[in-house]
Order: structure tokens, then sequence, then C-alpha cells
């Protein structure tokens, strides 16, 4: 098949990468070079390096309207979307005979929208998957192909799950784009407006923890806050973040502590009071520093049982690559 592929960061790459080893990609949409990195260089989508891998022709418009003449000249069968980081207008989801395809990374119609991974894992959900489906005007409200389910495991962060959904969706799609090369391809099912929940864009200032939450609470939004933004607590004016930690239920030191405050130290833990139940943090980063091990970050920094950890914000205190 003739396809034009649309998508911007690994987790688009990695279907392209499946796609292009089954059918004849005749151009890829990417978002324009961005700069990153301390230096501010510009630097190129992770779509844009594996597409120019594989020697495709590569587009980086600013904007898809004046491009419609030139992606209708290619005469393509389907397009395929995946994390593209810009709104198709009709007369691009028009163009292709087949129409455009999108892998979104939830099970539809639970999670439309910006962060499915982080909001399935901050919800507590106990599965999420990858939904392949016919795109249209409204947001990822078009009939569905196809839903392959993965569990998420209680040690599953957004990273983790943004590399299994990845490969699920690489799957799907091919799976999806065989049949309909065979003409066997099911009428995709419209989804259940009823059953709509959305996954709103993810912002800094959720990040910071609130200590009267309950501890599984804080310890799903910790999981779903890796890699980014990554939560957050201040201790002696200083910001900390948590990349790591479990929790408990144990309720029998609620009455005598004060949520944020510090139960107990080892060298694998610091145990921390919450609202309801124990946080029990194994790895922290202050600002300026790497992300430690327990008892790596108290080799340098001395926290005492019954301090309390402050859910202030600092608004002056920033990591270095936030400035």
């Amino acid at each position: 098949m003739r396809i034009i592929f649309a998508g911007t960061p690994e987790f688009a790459a990695t279907a392209l990468r499946s796609i292009v080893s089954e059918h004849d990609v005749v151009a890829v949409l990417t978002q324009p070079d961005r700069k990153a990195g301390r230096g501010k260089k510009l630097q190129p989508s992770a779509v844009k390096v594996e597409a120019l891998e594989h020697g495709l022709t590569v587009l980086q418009p600013e904007r898809l309207k004046p491009e419609a003449d030139n992606l209708a000249s290619m005469d393509a069968d389907v397009m395929v979307v995946v994390a593209y980081g810009m709104m198709l207008p009709q007369s691009v989801l028009d163009l292709p005979k087949l129409g455009c395809l999108n892998i979104h990374a939830s099970i539809l119609p639970r999670w439309r929208g910006a962060a499915p991974i982080q909001r399935a894992i901050e919800a507590g959900d106990e599965k999420t998957g990858v939904s392949i489906m016919q795109m249209e005007a409204g947001l990822d409200t078009g009939p569905v192909f196809s839903t392959l389910t993965t569990p998420i495991l209680s040690n599953d962060t957004s990273a983790s799950m943004h590399e299994r959904l990845a490969e699920l969706g690489a799957q799907g799609i091919v799976q999806v784009l065989a049949e309909l090369d065979a003409g066997t391809a099911q009428t995709p099912t419209p989804q259940d407006d009823v059953l709509t929940t959305y996954a709103h864009k993810l912002e800094k200032s959720e990040a910071t923890i609130d200590w009267e939450d309950s501890a599984s609470t804080i310890e799903q939004r910790i999981r779903a806050f890796v890699p980014w933004p990554i939560c957050q607590t201040h201790w002696c004016s200083q910001r900390l973040r948590i990349w790591q930690a479990t929790y408990s239920a144990d309720e029998t030191a609620q009455a005598s502590n004060m949520p944020g405050q510090i139960i107990e130290i080892t060298d694998q833990e610091i145990i921390v009071a919450c609202g309801q139940g124990q946080l029990h943090v194994q790895k922290l980063q202050k600002d300026g520093g790497k992300p430690l091990d327990v008892r790596s970050f108290c080799n340098g920094f001395e926290l005492t049982v019954g301090e309390r950890f402050d859910q202030a914000k600092l608004v002056s205190s920033m990591m270095p690559e936030e400035k």
C-alpha cells in the first residue's frame, strides 16, 4: 500500500519502523526541528531520524493546509498518524483513498486526549492498551478497528508503559493495514461516548506532592510522572524530586504523625506519613543532582526522623534544564 506517515516522537518511530518493512511509505510528515538540550541546538525528531535511515521523503511543514496539494499528488491509499503533534484539517483527512488511521495509547473511549498513558497510571487503572482507529474531525472520536491491551503492573511508570505500548501499537497498525490491503478488514466499531474520559495535558504544577493525599494516590502519581514532570516536595528550602516509591496502607502511625512527616529512615527507604497510609521513598533527587537511592542520598544529606517535607512551591528554585 502507498502510505503517508505522520508522527514525531519515539513512540511513532516504532510504528514507522514496522510499517516501512511492509509497505511503500511515500512521505513522512513530522514536526520541524526544535531546539533542545543545554546548547539549545536544533534537534530532529525521532521519526525524522528513522525516516532518513530508510531513505524516505521527509516533510516538516509549520502548517498542513498549504501542503494539501502536494500530499494529494502522492496518491496515498492511507495516512497513518501517530503522536504527530498537529491537528489534521478536514482537507487532509479526506485525501487518502482509505482515510487516515491513528494509533492512540489507550482503550478508547477511555482517556481520549494528550496524556493517556500518564492518566491511566495516575488513576490506578489495572490495564491499558492501544486503539487503532479511523480518524475524524473530533478529538480521538473515530470508530475503532482494533484494540490491544496490556496490564499496568505495580512497578510500571509512564516510561515503561510507553515502550510496551509503542510495540503494541506497531503490531496493531501492521495487522490493520494488512487487512485493509487484503480487503478483509471489519467495519470499525463506533465509540460509546457515554464511557468517555479525557487525558488532559500534563502540567508542571501537578507535580507538587500534597501529603494530605493518600499514599496510594501519591505513589500512582509518582509512577505516572516518570520521566516528566517528576513529583516533587521540599525539605530545608530545597526541592526534592521523588523518582521511585511504594506505599503501605498501615494506619498505626497516623495518629502521632502529620502528613509529610518522616516516620523512619533505613538504608533502603524513607517512610513518610500521608493523609492515609505511608509512602516508602526509594529514589530521590535534589536540585542540580542526580537521582539517588536512599543510602547514597543520606550520605550527603542528614534527613532526620520527625522532620516534615513541605509541599509549598519554591518559585525561584528550578532545575537547570528548566531555566
